[in-house]
């Protein structure tokens, strides 16, 4: 078995996100021994932005949303997650 490193001590969350980009989490973590952990209740971070559509597109968005029975602006960002899926998962030569 691998000896683990031990974690630093971090001040801020920022600082412990910069460490956790760079480093291997094999090297702090024994993952063998994990568990799946399920927090219900965790709502991911959301941002408010301001959007420009033209009009013709809002129509139409409010119009599919109404046939899928579901708000307008939560079908914006389930297109918007798919797309966004499709680019990252895309192979390099498609982009």
């Amino acid at each position: 078995m691998k000896k683990l490193k031990k974690l630093p001590r971090f001040k801020t969350e920022d600082d412990e996100r910069r460490f956790w980009s760079k480093a291997d989490s094999t090297d702090y973590v024994n993952w063998g021994q994990a568990k799946r952990t399920v927090l219900p209740s965790l709502k991911p971070s959301v941002k408010t932005i301001s959007l420009r559509l033209p009009e013709w597109m809002l129509r139409e968005l409010k119009s599919l949303a109404n046939k899928r029975d579901v708000p307008y602006q939560s079908l914006l960002k389930i297109f918007l997650a798919e797309r966004l899926e499709e680019e990252l998962h895309s192979a390099p030569a498609d982009r």
